[in-house]
């Protein structure tokens, strides 16, 4: 997902200035997808001069409002039906799961409990936001909520597997292994 398609899809629902574009990213994006406020009116710009969004309305002291063109919408619309999402591929949290070896046991068990505590930890502000996001009736609560269940479910399946992989450190003993692979498997056959 783009910065540029989040905003299309928030301006889908009605004109709004890039303050409240910014509002509404703190309110519903931001778990998934945050933008700063500088970012916020860049891609506007962005959008403008594409031709996908137009100024609408003009306040007091330059606040525009900006809407939607067309050719928004059909960019919008291409996006959700013809293309494919990509990935997540790195891993950060993960890359450092490889190379645990390099610490002492009671470290590498110390860094599993505390993902396992920071996925607690999520899953307890999703808890609260359902709260507020499921009083909502408008599209953007309906469909937040099932973000939202992805959010829950995920943070569940991150501590619960970094409390499992805590035990499975703790259960190796300070073991000793090999610093590289040795199945030949891993290699091809040398030829």
């Amino acid at each position: 997902m783009s910065l540029r398609h989040a905003m299309l899809g928030l301006l889908a629902a009605g004109p709004a200035s890039g303050y409240d574009l910014l509002k509404l990213f703190e309110i519903s994006l931001a778990n998934v997808w945050p933008a700063t406020q500088s970012q916020v009116y860049a891609e506007l710009s962005r959008l403008a001069n594409a031709g996908l969004v137009k100024a609408a309305a003009e306040g007091p002291r330059g606040r525009k409002e900006y809407a939607i063109t067309d050719e928004g919408l059909a960019e919008l619309r291409h996006w959700l039906t013809d293309v494919e999402p990509k990935p997540v591929r790195r891993i950060d949290m993960l890359l450092r799961v490889f190379f645990l070896d390099r610490l002492d046991p009671a470290q590498a068990h110390d860094y599993l409990e505390r993902q396992a505590a920071e996925a607690a930890q999520d899953h307890e502000e999703l808890l609260e936001l359902r709260e507020t996001v499921s009083q909502g009736e408008d599209a953007l609560s309906v469909y937040g909520s099932l973000a939202l269940e992805w959010g829950l479910r995920f943070t569940a399946m991150q501590r619960e597997w970094a409390e499992w992989a805590a035990g499975q450190v703790t259960a190796l003993g300070g073991r000793t292994f090999n610093p590289v692979p040795t199945d030949p498997r891993l290699f091809g056959s040398g030829d």
